[in-house]
C-alpha cells in the first residue's frame, strides 16, 4: 500500500499550469492528501472552467503570472520554499501548435527552463516532476511501443517543444548533480489524459461532450489512429508516487518516465466515440475525411519500467476510464450535481480502488 497521506500531509506543494484541467485535478488530490498547495495559473485561460468551478482558488495560494516571466517565477518560488514542484503549465494542444508555433515553443521550453532554474536558487526544493507528453518520441509508424530511451522528436510544433523541454530538463539534471545535489528531477510522459471537467478545444471528449450536449453531430478527423487513452487520476498516481520516490532515493527514481495503458489496450479515436455515446445515452457522429495537419496514427507507450521499478500500475482500464470521464460530465451537467463533491467523490473511489492512503 502506497501511503501518500503520510508523505504529503503538511508538505509544501508548487503546481504550475494549476488552473488547467490536469492541475484542477492534481491540486484537488493534494488537498484531500493534506497538502499545502500553492498554485500559477495563467490568464487569458480557456479551460479554467474547472479550477473555479471547483472553488480551487480558495483552497490554494493561488498567483496568476505568466510562466514566460522568469523574475516572477523565481521571486515566487524563493518566497513560497516549496520541497516539491509539480510542473504542469504548457501550450497543450497539438492543433493551437500550428496556428501559434512561436508561442508553444516559448511557453513550453522557456516556461520549463525558468521553473529549473529558479529551482536552482531555492535550497528548499528537493523534488521536481515536469510533466511533457507521449508525443516527445520521433515519429514511427510501425507501431512500435516508445520507450524512455528511444530517441525524442517529432514533427508538429507542441510535439518539438516538448523534446526541446526534454532536453532542458536531461541537461539541469546534470547541473543539480554538481551543485545542488539534494534536488532531483524527473520527466513524465503521458497523453491523450481524460477526464471531467475538460473543455479544451480539439480534443476528443470535450468536443463530443459538447455536440451531443447541442444535439449535434461529433465530428471525428481521424477514426483508426489509436492513442494511449487513460483516466486523469493514472498519470497523477504516477507523478505523486515518483515525487515521493525520489527524494528517498534518487538514483534508482530520478529519470524519464512513461505512464500509459497497459500494453494490450489497442482502442481506436471511434471505439473512443462510441462509448461515449453508449455512456451517455445518445448522440450521432460522422466522419470528416479532410485532414488539415498530420498526425501520427498508432501512438503507443512501454509502460515497463513504471511497472517494474515503480511499481505503477493502471487502476481503470481503458473503457473504465472513458465510463467514469462521461459519469462526471452527466452528473455535473445533467443531474446539476455540485462539481467539487463530483471530483473528490471519485478521487475518494480511485483511491480506494487503487488501495491508496
Amino acid at each position: 500500500m502506497e501511503k501518500l497521506t503520510n508523505f504529503y500531509r503538511n508538505k509544501k506543494i508548487f503546481v504550475t499550469g494549476a488552473t488547467g484541467f490536469k492541475g484542477s485535478w492534481l491540486c484537488s488530490w493534494l488537498i484531500k492528501l493534506g497538502a499545502k498547495v500553492y498554485g500559477a495559473g495563467y490568464n487569458p485561460n480557456n479551460n479554467n472552467n474547472l479550477f473555479y468551478g471547483l472553488n480551487l482558488e480558495k483552497k490554494i495560494n493561488l498567483k496568476l503570472f505568466d510562466i514566460r516571466d522568469f523574475k516572477k517565477v523565481n521571486t515566487f518560488i524563493k518566497e513560497k520554499k516549496p520541497e516539491i514542484i509539480f510542473h504542469l503549465a504548457a501550450q497543450p494542444l497539438v492543433y493551437d501548435s500550428f496556428i501559434r508555433p512561436m508561442y508553444t515553443f516559448d511557453v513550453n521550453f522557456k516556461g520549463t527552463l525558468n521553473v529549473l532554474e529558479a529551482s536552482k536558487n531555492c535550497k528548499n526544493v528537493k523534488s521536481i516532476i515536469c510533466v511533457t507528453t507521449d508525443k516527445v518520441y520521433e515519429g514511427s509508424e510501425n507501431n512500435k511501443k516508445f520507450k524512455e530511451t528511444d530517441r525524442l522528436g517529432g514533427q508538429d510544433p507542441y510535439s518539438l517543444s516538448k523534446a526541446s523541454a526534454e532536453l532542458i530538463i536531461k541537461s539541469y539534471r546534470e547541473i543539480f548533480k554538481k551543485i545542488k545535489k539534494n534536488c532531483y528531477i524527473s520527466s513524465v510522459r503521458a497523453g491523450n489524459v481524460i477526464g471531467g471537467g475538460d473543455w479544451s478545444e480539439n480534443r476528443l471528449v470535450p468536443d463530443c461532450i459538447k455536440s451531443i450536449r447541442s444535439d449535434k453531430t461529433v465530428i471525428i478527423r481521424n477514426p483508426k489512429f489509436i492513442r494511449p487513452w487513460q483516466f486523469v487520476l493514472e498519470p497523477l498516481k504516477g507523478y505523486l508516487i515518483l515525487a515521493k520516490r525520489q527524494i528517498k532515493n534518487p538514483k534508482r527514481f530520478a529519470g524519464d518516465w512513461n505512464f500509459g495503458p497497459d500494453s494490450n489496450a489497442k482502442i481506436t479515436v471511434i471505439q473512443v466515440v462510441k462509448l461515449i455515446i453508449n455512456s451517455w445515452g445518445k448522440g450521432k457522429f460522422k466522419i470528416k475525411k479532410k485532414i488539415k495537419f498530420k498526425e501520427q496514427k498508432s501512438l503507443r507507450l512501454d509502460i515497463g519500467k513504471a511497472k517494474k521499478i515503480l511499481k505503477w500500475k493502471s487502476t481503470y482500464n481503458t473503457k473504465n476510464g472513458i465510463k467514469k470521464t462521461i459519469q462526471w460530465y452527466y452528473d455535473v451537467i445533467k443531474n446539476k450535481k455540485n462539481p467539487s463533491k463530483v471530483t473528490n467523490d471519485q478521487i475518494s473511489e480511485y483511491m480506494r480502488r487503487a488501495n491508496l492512503k
